[in-house]
């Protein structure tokens, strides 16, 4: 999960929890619009932390030389 997947799930779920009106039976819209914003915002802490330590990293190369 990137920053796409956690930035779409927080805008469904505000969408859900914010703006939509009607009823599904047997169906909370507004919890399901506050879960998906749950999510979404802990896959983008997820996605930053991840990408933080993958900058973190280095490689090194060693070349060695017969000689």
């Amino acid at each position: 999960m990137g920053y796409g997947i956690g930035i779409a799930l927080v805008a469904i779920g505000l969408i859900l929890a914010l703006a939509v009106q009607d009823a599904v039976p047997g169906v909370d819209l507004t919890m399901v619009g506050w879960i998906c914003t749950g999510v979404g915002i802990v896959a983008l802490v997820l996605a930053a932390i991840t990408m933080n330590n993958n900058r973190r990293r280095t490689d090194v190369v060693e070349t060695r030389r017969e000689v």
